[in-house]
């Protein structure tokens, strides 16, 4: 079965012909663009962290085995890390979605997928280490598309390289700009992460979710597809059903996903439209499509399978009607689930504003 995220890639934009500086592999491929809208022991190390290990060797070897207290976390002053003024960076994103508002959603994906791959059990994948930037990554069915989006993201990162901004940390923070900027809440940012330099930090494929499960059509075992992937990663189904509402933003691509349209009439404005068309349109199969999907009377919108269990399923359906009622509510449960989200797989990260 095709995985397909919960943030599907709003546009299709042509790829920069440039060479890109980035580690081990020093370029990303193009992800392959197929239907769909074993991580290593070795731990890739930064310069710093490198010297940092040298310098403990040499002066306090006996005390390599004693495990110290992590330092509490401080907040960063002003939005800053050391020498990088985080709003400057933000401004940087914004002037993205300025020039073409379809990125906002598509920004707010890569922060998704960059984050959606963690494990509570085995402690892997997560934000902490911008791994989606490899090629190996990329090339997950679920991530097509993408590529777009972390070139877009390059001449940013090298910008503010010489101040050690991590791609972890701007992939996150480009999904917080990109959801505030489009009308949504402001998402609570901490920085720190520290980039992988080797790919074998790179999961397993298959760890996002997919757009049907089962049988084609929405049917129980949606439902259960959707808690197996959510429950790994530590969510309830209240956060399942809050971060779907992020679905009010951007459209399913053909040549990404094999589905085609948007979820909304307003797929770059954050709102909590998507529940309410979830309750109240009329949504039956399309057959224009090669996928099985739904359309609304109009045949202008769509919904997927994933989605239609939301309101098929007994406990998540309380909650798609609280949101659709009250947008305050939803705003507020959905910046903390994305904040989680956004965290998985983070260690000592410290508050930094970008607004």
């Amino acid at each position: 079965m095709a995985a397909l995220s919960l943030f599907i890639n709003a546009a299709t934009l042509a790829r920069p012909a440039r060479q890109n500086a980035r580690s081990t592999t020093g370029k990303i491929a193009h992800a392959a663009c197929v239907p769909k809208c074993s991580s290593g022991k070795s731990e890739g190390l930064s310069r710093r962290s490198a010297l940092a290990g040298v310098a403990m060797l040499t002066v306090a070897a006996p005390l390599l085995s004693v495990a110290s207290p992590p330092a509490p976390a401080t907040a960063l002053p002003l939005g800053k890390k050391g020498g990088l003024d985080y709003a400057a960076v933000a401004k940087d994103i914004s002037a993205l979605m300025d020039a073409d508002p379809d990125k906002g959603p598509t920004l707010v994906r890569l922060a998704w997928h960059s984050s959606g791959t963690y494990d509570k059990m085995s402690k892997t994948g997560g934000s902490g280490e911008g791994t989606i930037r490899f090629k190996e990554e990329l090339a997950h069915g679920g991530n097509a598309g993408l590529n777009n989006a972390v070139d877009w993201m390059e001449p940013i990162h090298a910008k503010y390289a010489s101040d050690d901004l991590s791609y972890a940390d701007l992939y996150t923070l480009g999904g917080a700009v990109a959801i505030k900027n489009m009308g949504g809440p402001e998402i609570q940012f901490r920085a720190g992460r520290v980039d992988a330099m080797d790919p074998v930090k790179v999961t397993p494929d298959g760890r996002l979710p997919s757009a049907d499960s089962g049988p084609k059509g929405v049917d129980k075992s949606d439902a259960d597809h959707i808690r197996d992937i959510f429950y790994r990663m530590g969510f309830d189904d209240k956060e399942i059903v809050a971060l779907s509402g992020a679905h009010a933003l951007g459209r399913c691509h053909a040549e990404y996903s094999g589905y085609v349209g948007p979820w909304t009439g307003t797929p770059t404005t954050f709102s909590n439209a998507y529940y309410q068309l979830l309750l109240k349109a009329q949504w039956t199969y399309d057959d224009r499509h090669p996928n099985y999907q739904y359309k609304d009377a109009s045949g202008t919108l769509m919904m997927l399978p994933t989605d239609l269990a939301l309101v098929k399923d007994e406990a998540f359906l309380p909650y798609v009607q609280k949101y659709a009622k009250n947008k305050s509510e939803f705003y507020a449960d959905f910046a903390a689930a994305f904040q989680k989200l956004e965290e998985l797989g983070t260690s000592g990260l410290a508050p930094a504003s970008y607004s």
